[in-house]
Parts: C-alpha cells; sequence; structure tokens
C-alpha cells in the first residue's frame, strides 16, 4: 500500500496536477490508491493461486499475440471495459484481425459487456441524473427513497433500455470513423505503424464526436426516460413522438455543446493517465520485459476512466441539466454558459460535481462486471483478449 501511495504521489506531483486541482488532489490520490492496490494484492494472489482456472486468466496476459509480421500491437481490453461513459479512444486492431474479421467479435463481445454492465448498474447510473438535476435532494439515501416510492424497484432502471440499445450503433459509428480518421494521420506511412499516443487521443477524439453527433438524440431520450414519471411515457417510441410534438426536433441535441466539448478532456486524461500509469509501473517495478498483468490494466484503466470523468464532468453536470429542460424559464438558462452561471451562483463551485459520488461508486464494480462478461464473450465467439 505504501508503495503504490508513494507511486501515485510522485505521478501527480511530476504532472503538476496537484497544483491545478489542489481542492480534489486528496480525493484522486485516495481513490487510484486504493483501486491500484487492491488490484496489484489480488494479482499477486491469482499468480499463486493452485486452480487452473485462475492460472489461466493471469497468465493469457503474460502471453504474446502471434500475429503475422505486419502485426505490431497487442490487443488492449481497457477500451472494452464499460463504465457507462462513451467518450473512451478505441483500441487498434491488428492487420490480421481486420483481414479475418476478427474485429467485429471483439466489438460484439464488447457490446454484451457493455450491456451487462449498464444493466447491472443502472439504478447508479439513475440516481446520478436525478442528483444533477434536482439540486434541492440533499443527499442519495433521500433520492433513492423517492425514487422507489414513486416507480418500485423496477423504476430504478428506467431509461436502461436505451441506454443498452444505443451501444451498437455508437459502438459501429465510432469504429469506422475511427479507421478513416487513421487513414487520413497516417497518410503514407505504412498501414502496419502504430499511432503515436497524441495521434491515438485526436483520432478517438473526432471519432467520438462524429458518433455522438448521430446517436446524441438517444442521449437526450435516455435522459428524459430516465426522469419520467410513472405513466408519463408507454416506451421509447412514445417518448420521442411526445417531446417531438411539445419541443419540436431541435430539443433532441439540448446540450449537444458541452458533450461535445466534455469528449476532449475525458478521452484525453483518460488516455493519457492510463498509458503514463501503466509505463511508469513497468518501468519502476518490473525488472522483465514482459505484458503488464492483467488486474494492474484493469486498474490503470479504472483510475484513468476515473480521473477523465472528474475533470469533464462539470461539462457532463451543465449537459444532463439541458437535456432535462423542456422549456428554459430565462433565455440565458437555457444556454451552457447561462446553466454554468446559474449553477455557480445557486449552489457553489461544489455544485458543478453534484452527483459525481455515485459515479465513483459504481467503477469498480462497472470494471468487473465487464471484464468477466467481455472475457466470457470473446471465449465464446472464438477470440482472445491477449
Amino acid at each position: 500500500m505504501k508503495r503504490t501511495t508513494k507511486f501515485m504521489l510522485k505521478f501527480f506531483v511530476h504532472t503538476g496536477f496537484l497544483k491545478t486541482n489542489a481542492m480534489h488532489w486528496k480525493l484522486y490520490v485516495t481513490l487510484v490508491t486504493v483501486i491500484m492496490d487492491w488490484n496489484i494484492k489480488t494479482l499477486y494472489h491469482f499468480k499463486n493461486s493452485a486452480t487452473e482456472e485462475l492460472k489461466y486468466l493471469t497468465t493469457i496476459w503474460y502471453q504474446k499475440k502471434e500475429e503475422k509480421e505486419e502485426d505490431v500491437e497487442d490487443l488492449d481490453p481497457v477500451p472494452y471495459l464499460d463504465i457507462g461513459e462513451d467518450m473512451n479512444v478505441p483500441d487498434d486492431f491488428t492487420q490480421s484481425e481486420l483481414q479475418t474479421g476478427k474485429w467485429w467479435r471483439h466489438l460484439l463481445a464488447g457490446g454484451i459487456a457493455g450491456a451487462v454492465s449498464r444493466t447491472c448498474t443502472a439504478p447508479l447510473d439513475r440516481l446520478k441524473v436525478f442528483l444533477q438535476v434536482n439540486p434541492t435532494r440533499e443527499n442519495m439515501s433521500g433520492c433513492l427513497i423517492r425514487m422507489i416510492n414513486e416507480g418500485g424497484i423496477s423504476g430504478l432502471w428506467r431509461g436502461n433500455g436505451i441506454n443498452v440499445i444505443k451501444i451498437a450503433p455508437e459502438s459501429a459509428l465510432k469504429f469506422a470513423a475511427y479507421e478513416q480518421v487513421k487513414r487520413l494521420i497516417k497518410g503514407d506511412r505504412r498501414a502496419n505503424h502504430p499511432l503515436e499516443i497524441h495521434e491515438r487521443f485526436v483520432a478517438g477524439a473526432m471519432a467520438g464526436a462524429m458518433a455522438q453527433t448521430v446517436i446524441y438524440p438517444l442521449e437526450v431520450l435516455k435522459t428524459r426516460l430516465a426522469l419520467r414519471r410513472t405513466g408519463q411515457y408507454s416506451g421509447i417510441l412514445d417518448a420521442a413522438r411526445k417531446i417531438y410534438l411539445r419541443e419540436g426536433l431541435k430539443c433532441f441535441y439540448k446540450g449537444y455543446i458541452p458533450n461535445i466539448l466534455g469528449i476532449v478532456p475525458y478521452a484525453g486524461i483518460d488516455l493519457a493517465v492510463y498509458e503514463t500509469l501503466k509505463k511508469k509501473y513497468i518501468s519502476k517495478y518490473q525488472t522483465h520485459n514482459e505484458q503488464p498483468g492483467m488486474l494492474l490494466l484493469l486498474a490503470c484503466g479504472s483510475a484513468s476512466c476515473t480521473l477523465g470523468q472528474v475533470c469533464s464532468y462539470p461539462l457532463a453536470l451543465v449537459r444532463t441539466r439541458l437535456q432535462a429542460q423542456e422549456k428554459a424559464a430565462h433565455g440565458a438558462e437555457g444556454t451552457m454558459r447561462g446553466a454554468f452561471r446559474e449553477i455557480v451562483q445557486r449552489e457553489g463551485l461544489r455544485g458543478l460535481y453534484r452527483g459525481i459520488t455515485p459515479n465513483f461508486i459504481k467503477v469498480i464494480p462497472a470494471v468487473s462486471i465487464s471484464y468477466v462478461v467481455y472475457e466470457y464473450a470473446s471465449r465464446s465467439l472464438g477470440v482472445n483478449m491477449t
């Protein structure tokens, strides 16, 4: 634990993160330390386990993928871990995977994992949305009780259906856009030449923005369905029809600007922190030239996703409030700038992070569930995660 804490503190000091985010650095370090320490200890336990299944789960992450000469990178599982956000940078597939069609199996396995993970953590996601748009609700327990009293236990899953449905079109659009942007960035370089980190960030952010532009009406519907009262809508199509008749087509792009702006800090921080943590740990603590352990990758992925969420959260909160607005009481409040000003004036700077606690709570279960499901789904589809 001490070694992990020391490593994390050195990382934040070295990057200057503590200077710019002094209000939250204790929370960041504590959260990331707990995640990494738990995973490192579990990895040690896995490596010394006597059961064949545990040995398999551990050793597969140390095996190099046997591909053709053109294949230069191993498939990283972290882009397929689902914590309910849609802004992560896609992974690079090898030429062999693109030619043999394995890429769609990885995407399908990731979609299945995302659907199961989002369904299992849907109550936390709906609780987050309620806290974001209802500043008068003082705590999570009061909000949770109110939700159960109004819609029952099953009401905790409102909005989850469309949240699962949008996985498929968004994943397909993001993959197609990512491959096209990669080709433009590579230019005359060989097709198997890997992208640099900053190039992956640019390609991933552009692909995410393109995909979000197309499926964004589903994001608005998800928020409205999560906030709906009992009997207000009979289903997704009924909700879309009633919202369109009442507010017009333009309402399906409410909050679009903060959503697109949020992709840049989330994708950039997620990718940069993940790669930095992984490389720092390998250079400091690994003596052999081997691939990082599976649980270490999950720890780095959990930490990077969490930090990405924290830094982009104010934009996500403003996006959700704009999505939830049926009609703005004042002209300025219907804009991103007006929403920011209203939140700061009424709730202070802390108001920009209202509802973030459920996000923190769901990170580890969401990552764990999506990993386990992805593991079994990928095996069933005949592909490995190495």
